[in-house]
């Protein structure tokens, strides 16, 4: 029995490791691998220009507005094949008439608030560019962004682009917004070597594009609208790009509560996606992006977070039969939890003590997934914009 225990128990250890640092290693040796036997550099054309749509769907936006379409006048893409839309289904603040000031912009107003996706796909109808390019109305972008962007789509293999997410870090930042920074910066790490490898696995909404061709209309009350359209196309046989030297630049969120508030929304995302991209899980169909798809996004937001729960007890168990290096590893956990704790403790104090922002970034990013799982099964995730505070 207690050899039974013993085999789990490092099954599960092993799980945790690959989930958040092992598959990391594996993708790091295969990338390196490749390089060695294809060493094929992409060469796209300086002059590669198509007409592009940017598009913004916002809700009660007025802080960031005038800012955001600034930003995106100032563009470093030719200006007669550049469309700058904004979608503002819902909005009541104002945002609406604002951004009709600004010249060089067009707004596609409606009165009632139905959702991101909705805003999204009523937008999409009225696109007629080959290639649009998604950001958030609170994001700013580098101004090379789009021609960093559209150059990927040289290549017809390529039907989504993928650009980074930046975390602007302050000196003062709290745990949660210095976890985010460093979260987000490993992250981005992943996904240049997923796409090196293959392809990214999925894209993040501050900023992402598509061939206009290949967007579907999405069910209304899906989540995850960048993760699941992108990765839809990537069920098409298409690759997801990733460019680093595109990016989205926006503030951490503004405290705990309101990163776990965002956080419980995508775990509550996660879980809906894989159930509608449930053909992803058949490595007999889709090979390569299987494997990623599973390392990289499944087992985080399923597999992994339970067996943080279970090896606890394992642990116990196994330091009361058997001790020695299972005691270890037991004082370890303990001392790793109750950083987190002291963390989110001192967080709310406003006390920053910067050793603590990992494990109490981690301790309530496996939180929330438990969180988001429930909110999923009670159907309690509103598709309405919840955008978390930000710094």
């Amino acid at each position: 029995m207690v050899q039974t225990l013993e085999i789990l128990f490092w099954v599960l250890l092993g799980l945790i490791f690959y989930s958040y640092l092992g598959y990391g290693i594996v993708l790091y040796i295969l990338v390196k691998l490749k390089r060695v036997f294809s060493g094929n550099k992409r060469k796209y054309e300086v002059d590669y220009q198509p007409r592009v749509t940017l598009m913004i769907a916002a809700y009660n936006e007025k802080d960031y507005a005038v800012d955001k379409a600034k930003n995106s006048l100032e563009l470093d893409y030719p200006k007669d094949k550049l469309d700058i839309v904004f979608v503002t289904d819902g909005s009541d603040d104002g945002t609406p008439d604002i951004l009709n000031e600004v010249e060089g912009i067009t707004v596609y107003h409606k009165p009632e608030r139905a959702g991101k996706i909705a805003a999204m796909n009523r937008g999409m109808k009225l696109i007629d560019t080959p290639i649009v390019v998604f950001t958030d109305a609170n994001t700013m972008l580098n101004k090379e962004a789009l021609r960093e962007i559209i150059n990927h789509y040289q290549d017809p293999k390529v039907g989504c682009v993928a650009g980074e997410k930046r975390i602007q870090s302050k000196e003062k930042d709290s745990a949660s917004g210095a976890g985010e920074g460093i979260y987000w910066k490993y992250e981005s790490t992943l996904k240049r070597w997923d796409f090196e490898l293959y392809s990214a696995v999925g894209a993040a909404g501050e900023l992402f594009s598509v061939r206009t061709e290949l967007h579907r209309e999405m069910e209304r009350d899906t989540l995850l609208d960048d993760f699941v359209m992108s990765l839809r196309i990537a069920e098409e046989g298409y690759k997801i790009a990733y460019e680093p030297n595109a990016y989205a630049t926006e503030s951490a969120s503004a405290s705990v509560s309101e990163e776990m508030k965002r956080k419980i929304r995508i775990c509550a995302g996660g879980i809906q996606s894989i159930v509608r991209l449930k053909s992803l899980l058949n490595p007999f169909k889709h090979g390569i992006l299987s494997f990623q798809y599973v390392s990289h996004r499944v087992l985080r937001w399923t597999i992994t977070p339970l067996a943080l729960l279970l090896i606890i007890p394992l642990n116990i168990i196994l330091m009361m039969n058997i001790g020695g290096l299972y005691t270890l590893i037991l004082y370890a956990q303990a001392l790793f939890y109750a950083m987190a704790l002291i963390g989110w403790y001192l967080e709310n104090r406003q006390i920053k003590v910067k050793i603590l922002f990992i494990p109490f970034y981690f301790f309530i990013m496996n939180l929330s997934v438990y969180l988001g799982f429930a909110r999923y099964l009670k159907g309690q995730q509103s598709v309405l914009w919840e955008r978390a505070k930000r710094a």
